[in-house]
């Protein structure tokens, strides 16, 4: 059975190379890359499968600490999948259950990722955020959030009365809202330009159009025991091998000859639908009511140009290509929305884009924690599986990157 990401070309071009053309690339081998392989079976240090932006920055944390990379990709772009479908948002890291994954690499990946914006030029904003309370019930819900951002280490929360709230923010109606400066928006796409930058500046490579068909985790050669296969017969044998594949993750896994199947979760895909504003926006901040189950419910965000969106809901699919924006699905915004902006106006709401969460945790079950399975979880050396890196997945790319680096160590 082919094991090939959803989307892409079956043939393999390295970025920056036409098809046919034999080169040596910059790699830190010098070993000869060549755009039809044949049986020829090629050596290379680190193969990363995804260039979302979890892919490329684990694909930079490898080449900056001496990895020969090369960052495999489906589609004929970085970042075209949840990457290029999410709000943006720099989380502060409060809503996540103390020691998991996702509260440490969220933190910690926060402070890495404004300091990375600010030396590299990528443009953001850390606008702040209200997490607002539209109940009595939801007033205690606010104190749980605040316990728990502690446990995480994130200390500078604010608890605010109606007034207060209101003050900041005119338009708001609640009950009582935390205030979190330390959230933001950023450029996505700019931040993830910057990561292939750095890669390939550290001497890395970005291949697109390269649907990975057959990974063998002990088929390789005696020093790289990994061999990866793409759709056109290109062979690629490797030492370390990082699934950051993202919607695709566990069915790649899956795919592994070698890997106990029985380590890996069921994938399930949790669509969320995005609705944008027409006209000014009302806020100057983002502004979010108390989570619910799956997600964190309809949320107001900006973009960089100020512009409103409200989203995404949860609607659990089975197809994950599934992108459509299903315009009825606005008459439930609204009610959402008005609980927290009751002047929001009959028609200001305009279908905008949707996007797929890549969940490990089905619709009756408690969100899942990110999971990362090395070496010490799975037994085979070199392979670090990047599973269910859902929401907070932007804001803790950097941080994954320095992740999987320690587990390969």
């Amino acid at each position: 059975m082919a094991c090939s990401l959803h989307g892409g070309a079956a043939a393999v071009c390295l970025a920056g190379v036409s098809p046919g053309t034999s080169m040596v690339t910059g790699l830190r081998h010098n070993h000869a890359f060549q755009h039809s392989f044949g049986a020829q079976v090629e050596q290379v240090d680190a193969v990363v499968m995804g260039a979302g932006v979890v892919g490329l920055a684990v694909g930079r944390a490898l080449a900056l600490s001496g990895h020969e990379v090369l960052v495999l990709e489906s589609e004929n772009a970085i970042g075209t999948g949840t990457s290029a479908r999410n709000s943006e948002v720099i989380h502060a890291g409060i809503y996540y259950p103390a020691g998991s994954l996702k509260a440490r690499l969220c933190v910690e990946g926060k402070a890495m990722l404004y300091a990375y914006c600010r030396e590299r030029g990528v443009s953001h904003r850390q606008l702040g955020k209200l997490i607002v309370a539209t109940s009595p019930e939801q007033v205690q819900a606010l104190d749980g959030i605040m316990r728990k951002a502690a446990a995480n280490g994130v200390h500078d929360l604010q608890k605010l009365s109606a007034a207060e709230a209101i003050a900041l923010e005119p338009a708001l109606s609640c009950e009582a809202a935390l205030l979190s400066p330390s959230s933001g928006v950023v450029d996505s796409h700019g931040f993830m330009l910057a990561l292939q930058g750095d890669m390939e500046n550290a001497g890395g490579m970005l291949a697109l159009l390269s649907p990975v068909q057959h990974i063998g985790l002990h088929q390789g050669t005696a020093s790289h025991p990994i061999r990866v296969q793409a759709q056109d017969g290109t062979e690629l044998a490797c030492r370390v091998l990082v699934n950051a594949a993202g919607l695709q993750a566990v069915a790649m896994a899956r795919c592994m000859a070698g890997l106990n199947p029985d380590l890996l979760p069921q994938a399930h895909y949790a669509k969320g639908n995005y609705f944008t504003l027409a006209g000014k926006a009302p806020f100057s901040r983002l502004i979010y009511p108390v989570p619910e189950a799956a997600g964190l419910g309809v949320h107001l965000t900006l973009d960089l140009g100020g512009q409103a969106k409200f989203g995404p809901d949860v609607q659990w699919v089975t197809d994950p290509t599934d992108l459509q924006v299903d315009p009825s699905r606005g008459d439930a915004f609204y009610a959402e929305v008005r609980k927290y902006w009751p002047g929001l106006a009959d028609g200001a709401l305009l279908p905008g884009y949707a996007g797929i969460r890549p969940k490990i945790s089905g619709p009756a079950e408690a969100s899942a924690d990110f999971l990362i399975q090395g070496p010490a979880e799975h037994g085979v050396p070199g392979l670090v599986n990047l599973l269910g890196i859902e929401s907070p997945g932007l804001t803790s790319s950097l941080a994954i990157g320095a992740e999987v680096v320690r587990r390969l160590a």
